[in-house]
């Protein structure tokens, strides 16, 4: 919502720069999209070595 207000304005102030920001949004959307899913992925591949790290600890923590 904020984004479309901000456009909204940004219409009102400069309409060619809005229409341009209308159109290149989807295609840096696009670009992005990539280093997003990479980030997934390391994000999922650090909780995955923090888990096995920590799992003695939790271990014992549950058997004392």
């Amino acid at each position: 919502m904020t984004k479309f207000l901000l456009w909204c304005i940004l219409l009102v102030l400069c309409w060619p720069l809005a229409l341009l920001a209308l159109v290149l949004y989807p295609l840096v959307w696009l670009l992005l999209l990539p280093f997003r899913l990479i980030g997934v992925a390391v994000e999922g591949a650090f909780g995955l070595v923090w888990a096995i790290v920590t799992l003695p600890f939790r271990l014992v923590r549950r058997l004392a």
